[in-house]
């Protein structure tokens, strides 16, 4: 039995992919790029044309180091119902600080917008804005190596940075925001910056305004400036957020966006700075301070606290937008949402808990602006399916469902089902059981079937996060007094 999430995450999203060169009616690499990404529903209409010859030929070419992406079995099961791809899809417009965007996806501030070819290239493919790599009156000297990863095989699960912020002269940084803004004008151009003093931050701000750009985000989390007064250690300082935010806010009509980082207790300290500054946004989260140790990271034989990225910080990332979005006080500000999006379904986590647009870095180092397809086509559809024909409905839907632990229901619960049609019989469910659940699990080895001791079970449901194939499903919910 094919795991199609496993399966695709084989293949090597090849740049030219030759499977698709070798497949006359169809596009076989796009299809399983929409699989990879969360849209294995749509992804038919890529291959619906294909034989099974052409895609025993897409099998063929394909160069993978080890044995070929199973392209017909991938598809094999998919029916391919046209009815499912509708034309009136609804649109994915949307404001952010009063600023009208095409959609809520944008490229976050980093080493994937720092010229005006790759800003360009990206607004090509549909990205609805950028913001550009910080700029600065210092001068920038990157290291090298300046990147390491935490990986299982081709996927990062964690990404670290020792990147700055941009080299690029600040006179040429702005000109080429200016260009773009005169060349894409539709598009959404935000320059992010860093100063040193209120005279540096109000001039680098008013350059920005002078440029053209839609608005202005002042990074006070850059977790790499060790310089007194610059980025995180700006960004842990409530007075000096406040003192910043406020500065600029005099010296510009442009919307001020503060930057928070992660490397905080209470996020809500900042914020709350941000907003007696008079900021009319703010982007969360910047990279968590880290540690890799991997020898081909290493500087010259040295290593250093740095950038965390990458799926791994996600949930990290939604805490603190949930503690800012739910803070009241903080009603009147919107949230631009960072921090380990690479699906559809993770952008709408952000928006779902209050963010009006998304910015994504990781996931483009990765595996490059052409994520935004997918994108654009998963949260559409989810939109479709719903009913729902504004983005804006969706934008803070999902904090009502949220509680503190101790209002959490406690008096029922569920038990985890077996589905022995799926079961492969490796037995994981019950190891992890026996050294770390509740011993709620047997296994009989002459059948290899696993079953549920429904009176010792207490419904904790490791069995089911560890099952391979997704055997272990939910059972009913029931009163713990029956």
């Amino acid at each position: 039995m094919l795991n199609n999430y496993e399966e695709v995450t084989r293949c090597l999203l090849c740049e030219d992919a030759p499977c698709t060169k070798a497949c006359s009616k169809g596009d076989p690499a796009r299809a399983i790029r929409a699989v990879r990404f969360d849209n294995q529903k749509y992804a038919w209409q890529w291959i619906a044309d294909c034989s099974e010859d052409d895609l025993l030929q897409a099998e063929k070419a394909c160069i993978h180091y080890d044995h070929p992406i199973r392209i017909r079995e991938l598809f094999a099961c998919q029916k391919v119902d046209k009815t499912t791809i509708k034309t009136d899809v609804p649109s994915l417009e949307i404001t952010f600080c009063g600023i009208p965007c095409e959609n809520p996806f944008f490229l976050a501030s980093s080493a994937i917008c720092t010229n005006y070819d790759m800003v360009s290239r990206a607004f090509e493919m549909g990205w609805a804005g950028v913001f550009y790599k910080t700029i600065c009156k210092q001068d920038i000297h990157e290291v090298s190596p300046r990147f390491d990863a935490v990986k299982d095989n081709l996927s990062f699960y964690g990404f670290r940075n020792m990147e700055q912020l941009s080299e690029n002269p600040y006179q040429v940084d702005f000109d080429i925001l200016r260009r773009l803004k005169k060349d894409y004008p539709t598009k959404i151009v935000i320059a992010s910056i860093m100063g040193q003093s209120e005279e540096e931050w109000s001039e680098l701000a008013k350059m920005a305004e002078d440029a053209g750009c839609d608005a202005v985000e002042l990074n006070f989390s850059c977790p790499q400036m060790k310089q007194t007064g610059m980025g995180s250690d700006v960004g842990q300082n409530p007075e000096l957020v406040t003192f910043y935010t406020a500065y600029v806010k005099r010296n510009v009509t442009i919307p001020v966006i503060p930057k928070m980082t992660p490397n905080i207790t209470n996020i809500n300290s900042p914020a709350m700075g941000a907003y007696f500054g008079g900021a009319d946004a703010i982007s969360a989260i910047n990279t968590i301070k880290s540690i890799t140790m991997s020898p081909q990271s290493a500087v010259s034989d040295k290593w250093t606290v740095s950038g965390y990225s990458g799926r791994a910080v996600k949930p990290i990332s939604l805490r603190f937008i949930y503690e800012m979005a739910s803070n009241p006080l903080l009603s009147q500000i919107q949230f631009s949402g960072i921090g380990g999006i690479e699906t559809w379904r993770d952008a709408l986590d952000f928006i779902q808990l209050g963010c009006r647009n998304v910015q994504i870095c990781t996931a483009v180092m990765q595996y490059g602006y052409r994520i935004i397809d997918d994108l654009i086509l998963g949260l559409q559809t989810y939109m479709q399916e719903r009913g729902i024909k504004h983005l804006d409905e969706l934008v803070g839907e999902r904090l009502p469902d949220f509680v503190t632990p101790m209002d959490l229901d406690r008096e029922t619960m569920v038990l985890p089902r077996i589905d022995h049609t799926r079961c492969i019989g490796c037995g994981r469910c019950y190891i992890s059981c026996m050294d770390g659940g509740h011993q709620a699990i047997t296994f009989d080895i002459a059948t290899r079937q696993s079953h549920i001791n429904g009176s010792r079970c207490v419904g904790c449901h490791l069995c089911r996060l560890v099952c391979p194939v997704d055997a272990i499903g939910l059972g009913n919910r029931f009163s713990k007094k029956d």
